[in-house]
């Protein structure tokens, strides 16, 4: 593990995972219209805890399984509050609320991912 791995942690993973989670909210809103459509999720909690431990797990960081970048790892059928009759699944409210909720959650690991860059520039600088 080299020293940016290390400045980073797994941070660097939750962005891509938390980028995944809003295409799959995304294209659940796209087809909210669509016939037998089935809202799906990314469970973000079991993804980032088996990568932690398949890393956890390893003798070299090289031998690392990319667990966290196969989407189907997470992957899972959101289960509606109410049934529609064309069965699709999606609820245009719920998916909107999780697309947002998912989207302050990215911009704040952004954020934390640009303190830590941040201070890496600052301590390579003197400053």
């Amino acid at each position: 593990m080299n020293m940016i791995d290390k400045a980073f942690g797994v941070h660097e993973q939750a962005l891509g995972m938390r980028s995944q989670r809003m295409e799959v909210l995304a294209r659940n809103i796209a087809n909210a219209d669509t016939p037998n459509f089935k809202a799906q999720d990314l469970d973000f909690k079991s993804i980032m805890k088996s990568t932690q431990t398949s890393a956890l797990q390893t003798t070299n960081a090289s031998h690392v399984s990319e667990t966290g970048s196969d989407p189907q790892n997470g992957l899972m059928y959101r289960v509606p509050f109410n049934v529609a009759f064309d069965g699709n699944t999606v609820e245009l409210n719920v998916e909107q609320a999780k697309f947002g909720q998912s989207a302050a959650d990215y911009q704040a690991t952004l954020s934390f991912l640009s303190d830590n860059i941040s201070g890496i520039r600052k301590a390579l600088r003197g400053d």
